[in-house]
């Protein structure tokens, strides 16, 4: 994984937090571990929040902190909360007209989604807590 990825700041945060899941941590103090810009924390750990991966506080002593206990939370669940895949797909994709292209296309998507399945299943066998070592 490239270290500035969304996965893999989301994994790295997502490990700190599992061996102190009740403390609240700030954007601000992820971001300067991660190396990276309090806004990229906040737009990735906001996915994490929407999947019900972790929980906000607004206000002076708010933060982030796990909604779930690190045991319960797996690789594949961050995978599909950053809604991170190897097909380019939807709507603003757009079909090749090539016959070629088109054939192509169709195989490589079938052949990228048994992979993608195949990957989702192994992340899924991973809780973070086996990362974190708690």
């Amino acid at each position: 994984m490239k270290r500035n990825s969304r996965l893999s700041l989301a994994l790295h945060t997502l490990s700190h937090m599992a061996e102190e899941p009740n403390r609240v941590r700030t954007s601000a103090d992820i971001a300067d571990h991660a190396g990276t810009n309090p806004v990229v924390v906040r737009r990735v750990l906001g996915r994490l929040r929407e999947a019900g991966l972790l929980t906000s506080e607004k206000g002076h002593a708010g933060g982030w902190r796990l909604a779930r206990s690190p045991q319960q939370i797996t690789l594949a669940d961050v995978y599909l909360a950053l809604n991170e895949r190897m097909i380019a797909t939807g709507p603003d994709y757009e079909v090749p007209s090539c016959s070629v292209e088109h054939a192509l296309f169709r195989r490589v998507t079938t052949v990228l989604t048994e992979v993608e399945a195949s990957l989702v299943q192994k992340l899924s066998e991973t809780p973070i807590s086996a990362i974190s070592g708690t």
